[in-house]
């Protein structure tokens, strides 16, 4: 089964990346990864550019660490959400 994912408003994803960054008074976002995340840094990267929502697991093990106690306007999705209306879109038709 695929994991849900955070859907943030556009921007606030990268926001919300920066804030875990500075709460755990790391430089860089790849310092975020010495703190035991398994995750590789272009994951990473593909998160903080908001080319991937982040999965739920994820999200919850950020807030944790960086002691966050109130995130913003954020929506669960479905794991697979978008998949389908790209699928019918590549459905040949006979």
């Amino acid at each position: 089964m695929v994991e849900d994912r955070i859907l943030f408003k556009k921007g606030k994803q990268k926001e919300f990346l920066d804030l875990v960054k500075s709460n755990l008074n790391v430089v860089s976002v790849r310092g975020i990864l010495q703190f035991g995340l398994d995750l590789k840094y272009s994951t990473l990267k593909d998160y903080y550019s908001e080319k991937l929502l982040l999965p739920k697991g994820l999200f919850e093990n950020l807030i944790y660490l960086a002691k966050i106690k109130k995130v913003g306007n954020v929506k669960y999705i479905k794991g697979n959400w978008g998949q389908i209306k790209g699928g019918k879109a590549r459905r040949v038709k006979i």
